[in-house]
């Protein structure tokens, strides 16, 4: 059974959580806030008290039909939690307390870094009913507020990517000059070779490291601002849920890869300017000083199920932008369908009446 982490105010031993507002963690009953340093320093005093050890010899087996599936034993209230093995915070079903899988953030799987949430669950339903607006022919369940409620703030695990990109492009590039003699429209085209070469630098180019989310998704949720990172402490967690990456960092690589060649080659295109047509006939980018960072970004995440369908719907947690894509309900199409046709029709028939009384 693996050990989690309860934050409990010193004050009044209630459960405490990151505040977005106030970027403290603030009791839940009483209302204490408290500065993560000052959380810190209690943090290791108390890491000096041991239980009584009164264990007994076990000789039960145990197993799971999953043998991914890990058990989590809240230090509030004591109920087992079931999670996989990359679930690092969650919310207790039973007595609702935040917990934090503080041994999924150890040697390897610490993250270099947090970007803590700025925005909280009141603002993620009002920026989802927005983005429901207007939106006649969505089905009632994604508007239900019970569903809404159901979004949740996740921590999702992102590499970060630093690189610097040496490259240089060969173009074929061409330029027509249009004129007219008498009946005859002439063109004259000429080509030129056009070649670019420089360095490019690119910081914390963000991958997503959970296989649960779509790399798409994840990707439209940018830019997420790391500068306003902070050095990774469990505190941040608290209230939220959080995932340990289950992609590690030589495949994120590849998508990395994939995005810094993609931006060198933008770049460089934009700069090839005054030509009619321009096409690459030649490409060489060569990747240097290529670091990476574990790390922890904040996504507000609802999913729903629909006709076997599965819809997800994200929020930055820092910045407030938001995707989804959104299903259509066939049936509310065709209701609407049929009253525009019957008032239509309803609208043809009261002109021919007018007509037929005259």
């Amino acid at each position: 059974m693996a050990q989690q982490q309860l934050y409990k105010c010193p004050c009044c031993n209630g459960s405490m959580s990151f505040d977005t507002a106030s970027q403290r963690v603030k009791c839940q009953y009483c209302d204490t806030e408290f500065d993560m340093q000052s959380l810190l320093d209690l943090d290791q005093d108390l890491s000096g008290d041991t239980p009584d050890s009164m264990e007994w010899q076990d000789s039960t087996s145990y197993y799971t039909e999953d043998e991914g599936l890990r058990i989590y034993s809240c230090s509030s209230c004591g109920g087992e939690i079931v999670g996989d093995q990359t679930m690092a915070a969650t919310l207790c079903p039973f007595c609702s307390n935040p917990v934090v899988m503080k041994a999924q953030f150890t040697g390897e799987l610490k993250p270099d870094l947090v970007v803590p949430f700025k925005l909280d669950k009141k603002a993620a339903i009002e920026a989802m009913k927005k983005h429901f607006e207007g939106k006649k022919l969505l089905p009632k369940v994604f508007r239900s507020e019970n569903h809404l409620e159901e979004i949740k703030g996740v921590y999702v695990p992102f590499w970060l990517f630093d690189a610097d990109a040496d490259a240089r492009i060969r173009y074929r590039a061409s330029k027509d000059r249009t004129w007219r003699e008498g009946n005859y429209r002439c063109t004259e085209t000429s080509y030129y070779s056009v070649v670019r070469e420089g360095t490019l630098s690119f910081k914390a180019v963000p991958v997503d490291g959970s296989e649960r989310i779509p790399n798409d998704l994840t990707e439209s949720l940018e830019p997420f601002d790391v500068t306003q990172g902070v050095d990774f402490q469990t505190a941040y967690l608290a209230g939220f849920f959080a995932d340990r990456y289950d992609v590690d960092t030589e495949t994120c690589r590849k998508r990395a890869n994939e995005r810094i060649k993609l931006s060198t080659e933008d770049e460089f295109r934009s700069t090839v300017t005054g030509f009619s047509t321009v096409t690459v006939e030649s490409s060489s980018v060569k990747f240097s000083n290529g670091t990476a960072k574990y790390a922890l970004l904040p996504v507000w995440l609802l999913t729903t199920m629909w006709n076997g369908e599965k819809y997800v719907f994200a929020m930055n947690g820092q910045t407030g932008k938001f995707v989804g894509n959104l299903p259509l309900d066939k049936s509310a199409s065709r209701r609407m369908f049929w009253g525009w046709a019957a008032a239509f029709f309803a609208a043809v028939l009261g002109v021919l009446y007018l007509f037929y009384l005259m």
